[in-house]
């Protein structure tokens, strides 16, 4: 019986064709970690598939593809090549979020470039703003046709082969969305060496005055919405978790123990502690389903769903691939899929927001003091 929180069974065909891309994804993805290539054939097969136009609401000339259907095929994309997926996360996350913050007119224009091709990063995050990236402290100056930015954004996921971004910036004081062209005032900084999710290339933008048009100006936001960011992300911690589990089952099962010739997998503490994680992945699995249920649902419990999510499945994504490297002994200590995962699995806890933003947030709320509580003296 399928559970209440699983994609529609008439978007099932897009999962299909997204496992399908993914299979031969996992192929070159110890390769691109290694070389820190941009995956852009990846990338370009997704669009190839039809998910990206998917995803387009049905109003300007997509499906509609439910937040459920997204974060199955992030995870699953995830566990073949994270670098990809974080990469699609945030070029989708830029491109639907412009359509569905746009004026009607932007939005469709938004739209016919994402269904023709066109690649979307965002410039949010700031080197001084840390996990405060909708919050953003650099002021854009009024100038002909809008506002000039300069300054800095970073991790930029894809911003390489971007054709457009979201920007963030101060308009009189207020934090202010616009959608902008690659621009000759924009230059990409190469300072991305990272330990994990190498080949995602997440890089510094630098501003010289550039631009930010006042026709691509987003309107004032009329209420908290869902977004695909906050939707993807931990989907993006599972997909990785799924990974490492799958490649520390492997080694328990086949490898032996030199004394007794017995499979890994017969020791108890190995079994203990892969129930362990099996369940809390599970858990962490399904708690993000119900999170992207709630965004099909608009569901304003969407927006703190989204920061439990992200902590369950960023702290699992880690202990499964710690848990991997233990297991492993000095074969999970060289360079292969296991060290591989594990390096991978810190980056999610680290995004915007961290593990330490998350569980600060919901510990707040918690303990927030409310009306009727009253005061006590």
């Amino acid at each position: 019986m399928t559970h209440p929180f699983a994609p529609p069974d008439h978007e099932q065909h897009w999962i299909a064709a997204a496992a399908e891309l993914a299979h031969e994804f996992a192929k070159s993805a110890a390769e691109r970690d290694s070389t820190g290539a941009l995956p852009v054939e990846n990338l370009r097969a997704l669009h190839g598939a039809g998910i990206d136009a998917a995803l387009v609401p049905t109003a300007f000339g997509g499906q509609g593809l439910s937040y459920r259907s997204y974060g199955t095929i992030v995870r699953t994309l995830s566990a073949a090549c994270p670098s990809t997926a974080c990469i699609w996360v945030m070029h989708i996350g830029a491109a639907i979020g412009l359509i569905e913050m746009s004026s009607p007119d932007m939005a469709k224009f938004w739209a016919d470039e994402l269904i023709g091709g066109a690649r979307f990063a965002n410039a949010l995050s700031e080197p001084s703003s840390g996990n405060l990236f909708l919050q953003p402290l650099q002021h854009a100056e009024p100038a002909d046709g809008g506002y000039r930015l300069s300054g800095a954004k970073r991790f930029s996921s894809g911003c390489e082969v971007a054709d457009h971004f979201l920007v963030n910036a101060l308009v009189d004081d207020r934090p202010t969305f616009f959608g902008l062209d690659t621009d000759p005032t924009m230059t990409f900084v190469p300072i991305w060496d990272t330990m994990g999710l190498r080949a995602s290339r997440s890089q510094l933008i630098e501003f010289a005055g550039t631009l930010l048009p006042e026709d691509r100006r987003c309107p004032p936001s009329t209420g908290p919405r869902p977004n695909h960011i906050g939707a993807g992300l931990p989907f993006l911690s599972l997909g990785i978790a799924d990974a490492a589990l799958t490649t520390l089952t492997i080694h328990a099962r086949t490898r032996t123990i030199p004394t007794t010739g017995d499979p890994l997998a017969g020791m108890q503490w190995v079994r203990f502690a892969v129930g362990d994680v099996a369940s809390r992945l599970e858990a962490a699995a399904m708690y993000a389903q119900h999170m992207t249920w709630l965004a099909d649902q608009i569901d304003p419990g969407f927006l703190p769903a989204t920061m439990h999510a992200k902590l369950l499945a960023n702290s699992i994504a880690r202990d499964v691939a710690d848990l991997g490297v233990r297991v492993g002994g000095g074969s999970g200590y060289i360079r292969g899929d296991t060290e591989r995962a594990f390096r991978d699995a810190q980056a999610g806890w680290l995004m915007a927001y961290s593990g330490e933003i998350c569980q600060d947030t919901i510990g707040a709320s918690i303990l927030s003091p409310t009306p009727q509580d009253g005061h006590h003296g």
